[in-house]
């Protein structure tokens, strides 16, 4: 089966989707502990969530590196983050969907989300053909996120672990058990 170049895929059901976030480990011991964001939890920059486990891997050294020591997966409403994706401008000018820069430009000044696709990557963390999903939030989306769509944050940091010792020890079809089970995720209109 041939996986489309750009198709979300996440860990969903029929109320709420998985994205992934790192840490350093005040930020994600205090939001796993809670369930929730803690009250401090800044929301002035721009944050970036991202369905795919194996991508978040790859961005945190499977939680080896500075300030990404703790891993969360954030159940999110679907409808929230359905509307984010919406209202996303990509990152960088795409021709396919605005005509010019300038388009472009002010549309991303009207919008507090992003989206930006890079190559899905494996266990072994090398990029693969298609791509996955990020998502920035900013502004009103990051309230949102953190207020109204967010129903559960846990500590997968555990799970990146044995997962990497599985593959660092070449046990990939245990490794590959582990993963969750990202399908294809459809917007709801």
């Amino acid at each position: 089966m041939t996986v489309p170049t750009r198709q979300i895929r996440a860990l969903h059901d029929d109320e709420t989707v998985t994205v992934y976030q790192a840490y350093r480990p005040e930020i994600g011991d205090a939001a796993a502990g809670l369930g929730r964001f803690p009250d401090w939890y800044r929301r002035d920059r721009m944050t970036w969530i991202k369905p795919s486990f194996l991508w978040m891997m790859y961005r945190c050294g499977w939680a080896t590196k500075e300030g990404q020591e703790r891993v969360l997966a954030i159940r999110l409403r679907r409808a929230g983050f359905d509307a984010a994706v919406r209202q996303a401008v990509p990152s960088h000018h795409d021709r396919d969907v605005y005509p010019d820069q300038a388009t472009w430009q002010r549309a991303l000044k009207r919008s507090p989300v992003r989206v930006q696709w890079d190559p899905e990557r494996d266990l072994h963390l090398r990029p693969l053909t298609y791509r996955a999903i990020q998502i920035g939030l900013s502004g009103t989306a990051v309230d949102g996120y953190v207020d109204d769509w967010t129903v559960a944050i846990t500590d997968v940091t555990p799970l990146a672990r044995e997962i990497h010792a599985l593959v660092q020890s070449r046990n990939l079809p245990q490794a590959t058990l582990l993963l969750p089970d990202e399908q294809p995720y459809e917007l709801r209109i």
